[in-house]
């Protein structure tokens, strides 16, 4: 199995981003795939997941209205558009794969992507 994140880099405050998750090795539509960030210092936390039962999607308070996920069965790769970036989004964005159709934390997450970096500047 195999999750490999891209899409980051430099934007400014009041840009946007899409990140993607290209998976391989396990089928999209049986995995809750979430996106987490983890900044200098601080834990990593799950901003948005997409369940694997209904397609629903969560997102944490700090990005809603702001981060919308999306998935392509077909490319088997699942998205995350960031807009109205803030400095505070600056973080290092992992994608991840869970079995369970609403894990509740990080550690229900089985595999992991090697994160991609996204810095919010001017």
């Amino acid at each position: 199995v195999q999750l490999q994140a891209s899409g980051g880099g430099l934007v400014q405050p009041g840009g946007s981003l899409r990140l993607s998750c290209a998976i391989s090795g396990l089928a999209l539509g049986k995995n809750n795939i979430g996106w987490f960030r983890q900044a200098p210092g601080k834990q990593r936390e799950r901003v948005s997941c997409t369940s694997s039962d209904d397609g629903s999607a969560y997102y944490a308070d700090s990005v809603k209205g702001r981060f919308a996920i999306s998935r392509d069965n077909a490319k088997n790769t699942v998205y995350l558009q960031m807009s109205s970036l803030k400095p505070e989004d600056t973080a290092v964005y992992y994608c991840a794969a869970a079995a369970r159709a609403r894990p509740t934390g990080l550690n229900e997450y089985e595999y992991w992507g090697q994160g991609t970096l996204v810095t919010v500047s001017s």
